[in-house]
Parts: structure tokens; C-alpha cells; sequence
């Protein structure tokens, strides 16, 4: 049966649980390391394989393989290359919601610096790294035909829609601008989600530095008032 996983609610968590299948390192054949521990394993290992093979040509054992695990084990734990494939893109969901959920809560009450923090935090090198972001476009590429991957990230995309459209309209209200707050949040949203795409393809020598300091130059042109551009230390990305 497919074993129910864990959601990994912060950046520690996951990194206790990466360093506790580094210490099981020389056991991976063993029975000592815990199921979650292992399922993150395949998972990190699925990632790998989206990365470098592509959608079509990860298999279970490639995954097995990049593990150090035998096939045994990525089948006691996930049946099928397509449950694996589904829990892989729960946990990069659960990984990013949690991330600029967090960079949200830390950015404070005030909206400009909340909306600030979140365009940031798409292009913290623990989310935006070229592993990282060839894996979502691997499941952008097979969305369209799998209501599953669309179901799965439906509702988390809403939540992140809707900060972003109400953080808009509060800007809209205080700085007095002329936009539809539904509209600059859809452009905010494909303005950042282009930048991904440039920096998973390689081209132009777009840099995670130079992607976000464009996504700031877009904050500065639709929020001047908010953002008089430069800022100190805005365009340093993490």
C-alpha cells in the first residue's frame, strides 16, 4: 500500500530529515532508517531523475538506483511510478507553500513589505535552483493531461492567488493606482513565473540575482509609490 507521507511543514524539518538518511548513509540496504526518512530518500531521488531524464524516462529504477535503495523498497512504499510521481509533486507543493507562507509571516503587518518578501522568496536559492525548478517544469509539461497534478496543486495556488490579489488591492487603496488588484496579481504571478522559466532554460544569462532584480523593477513600476526603487540590499538574492 501506498504509505501516507508526512507533510513537511518547515525548511528545519526537511533538513533534520536530509540529515538523518545522510547518517543512514552506509545502511541504506538496512531496515533502521524510518519510513518517512526513506520516502523522503526516493523522493529527493525522483527530483534528481526528473532533473536530469525527464518526465518520460524516470522509472522506478532510476530512482531506486539514485537512492543507494534496492526496487524492493521504492515499491513497498509507493506501488507505482505514478504514486511516486504524485507524492514527489505533493512535497515540492507542501515545500513551497510552506516557504513563502513562512517569508510572509516574517515580512511583518505592512503589505508593501509582505508582497515584497514573497516575490523574494521565489528566488531563494532552496526553491529556485536548477534541479529544483527543471522537476515543476517536468509536471507543467504533463499537467494539462493529468487531473491529478491540477487537483493537487489546485487549491494551493488558489491560497497563493488570493494573498497576492489582496495584498494588490491594499496597495490599490493606500497608494491610490488605477489597476484591477485580480489583474496586476495574474501579472505579478506570470511575471514571476516566466522568470522561472528563463532561469530552468538557461538563456540569456539570467542569473537568480538578475531574475529578482527585474521582479523588483515590476514592483517598482506597478507600486511606485510603495517601492522608489533602488532599495539597498533589494535585488540580493538568498
Amino acid at each position: 500500500m501506498l504509505e501516507t507521507i508526512t507533510p513537511m511543514k518547515t525548511a528545519e524539518a526537511r533538513e533534520a530529515l536530509l540529515e538523518s538518511a545522510r547518517k543512514h548513509e552506509p545502511e541504506k540496504r538496512g531496515r533502521k532508517a524510518s519510513k518517512e526518512v526513506r520516502q523522503l530518500q526516493l523522493i529527493e531521488a525522483t527530483i534528481d531523475s526528473l532533473a536530469k531524464r525527464g518526465y518520460s524516462e524516470t522509472t522506478m529504477a532510476d530512482v531506486a538506483d539514485g537512492a543507494g535503495l534496492s526496487r524492493g523498497i521504492v515499491n513497498f512504499h509507493f506501488e507505482s511510478k505514478e504514486k511516486l510521481l504524485v507524492a514527489t509533486l505533493a512535497y515540492m507543493a507542501d515545500e513551497y507553500a510552506a516557504h513563502w507562507r513562512a517569508a510572509l509571516t516574517k515580512a511583518g503587518d505592512d503589505p508593501a513589505r509582505q508582497l515584497q518578501a514573497l516575490v523574494a522568496a521565489d528566488f531563494d536559492r532552496s526553491i529556485c535552483n536548477k534541479r529544483k525548478l527543471a522537476a515543476w517544469c517536468a509536471f507543467w509539461g504533463e499537467a494539462k493531461s493529468r487531473p491529478t497534478y491540477q487537483a493537487l496543486c489546485g487549491a494551493r495556488d488558489a491560497a497563493y492567488q488570493k494573498v497576492f490579489i489582496d495584498l494588490c488591492a491594499t496597495l490599490k487603496q493606500s497608494g491610490g493606482y488605477a489597476f484591477e488588484p485580480q489583474v496586476m496579481a495574474l501579472a505579478l504571478s506570470a511575471m514571476l513565473e516566466g522568470l522561472w522559466l528563463r532561469l530552468m532554460m538557461g538563456t540569456e544569462d539570467v542569473t537568480r540575482e538578475t531574475a529578482l532584480q527585474a521582479a523588483n523593477e515590476f514592483l517598482s513600476s506597478a507600486f511606485p509609490k510603495h517601492y522608489p526603487w533602488p532599495t539597498a540590499g533589494s535585488d540580493k538574492a538568498a
